[in-house]
């Protein structure tokens, strides 16, 4: 690429109100990693408690300006912000409420482009949220780089928060912070199944929880043999020795779910009915997968028999 070609970089931060948005870009834009000689432009779409110090980030070549409404956030408006400050970097503190997928189907400045999108999170107000706002949630989630959960503490369902991440954005980093900003191992928690038995039994109700955990930790899987219920999903290959035996998961609302789950190997796939339900009892091995984009988890069956459908056929996250 030639230098003339090269795209300024956009940094999208964005989370409910008074999620900690302002307090990560006020400690980031201060770090060393972070610094560049270059103007910085600083987009702010909305005020919450804490506040910037303008002339406080002019030490760190970065210009604040506000954008205080919805119409008024267009792209007329980016092009005469990047005309004015001609920036080599943007970063947006952005009002979900806005929509999301507005912002990511915006006509953009021609030599701007979003390169990470980041998520922060209140921990303490994440559940009040996501129950009233999953599907927000769930959209801000989808394309992002990195989901910071800030005022952890040990006694919040963290690991639970992770799957809710996990489930809508598998690739997604999450981070837990505790009160004081430090990093920290909370979701560092027992699984609600016992995976050093011979055969690792996964209730119909802990299906998401196995399936985020195996995504996770090939070291605790590899090599085991695994017992549960799932749905069949097939190739429209006829012969094809693979099926993914899985469920339906709840990612935002009742009209928005996504069917997840592991490729099997099994000589029985092609007399398997779609949409069955079956008892699979399977080894997990972690290989290269192309529908994976990368290695994870496979099944080699054992058994595989007919099975009655589970109680609820949805698998929750929170």
């Amino acid at each position: 690429m030639n230098e003339d070609e090269l795209k300024i970089p956009v940094y999208v931060v964005t989370g409910f109100l008074d999620s900690g948005k302002t307090s990560f870009l006020n400690y980031t834009i201060a770090q060393d990693y972070f610094q560049i000689d270059e103007p910085t432009l600083l987009i702010a779409c909305e005020e919450g408690e804490e506040e910037y110090d303008a002339r406080r980030l002019l030490r760190y070549h970065t210009t604040l300006t506000q954008i205080e409404s919805e119409e008024d956030f267009t792209p007329a408006c980016l092009r005469r912000l990047n005309r004015k400050f001609r920036p080599d970097r943007v970063i947006i503190e952005y009002n979900p409420l806005w929509g999301i997928k507005n912002l990511w189907e915006m006509e953009l400045p021609d030599d701007w482009e979003i390169v990470q999108q980041i998520v922060t999170v209140d921990a303490s107000t994440f559940s009040v949220y996501v129950n009233n706002m999953k599907s927000l949630f769930a959209e801000m989630s989808q394309n992002a780089d990195m989901v910071i959960f800030n005022r952890s503490s040990s006694d919040m369902p963290l690991a639970s928060f992770r799957r809710s991440i996990k489930v809508v954005n598998p690739a997604c980093e999450v981070l837990f912070e505790d009160m004081e900003g430090n990093l920290t191992d909370f979701t560092e928690s027992q699984l609600p199944y016992d995976t050093d038995g011979d055969v690792i039994e996964i209730d119909d109700v802990d299906y998401g929880i196995f399936y985020v955990d195996a995504g996770e930790n090939p070291d605790t899987y590899d090599g085991k043999t695994v017992h549960f219920k799932g749905q069949v999903l097939k190739s429209q290959k006829e012969d094809a020795d693979v099926f993914v035996p899985g469920r339906r998961a709840m990612t935002c609302c009742a009209d928005d779910t996504a069917f997840i789950g592991y490729l099997c190997k099994s000589k029985n796939a092609p007399r398997l009915e779609m949409g069955s339900w079956v008892d699979v009892t399977a080894t997990i091995r972690y290989r290269y997968v192309k529908m994976y984009g990368g290695e994870g988890p496979v099944l080699y069956a054992k058994k595989i028999a007919k099975a009655e459908p589970p109680r609820s056929e949805l698998v929750y996250f929170t």
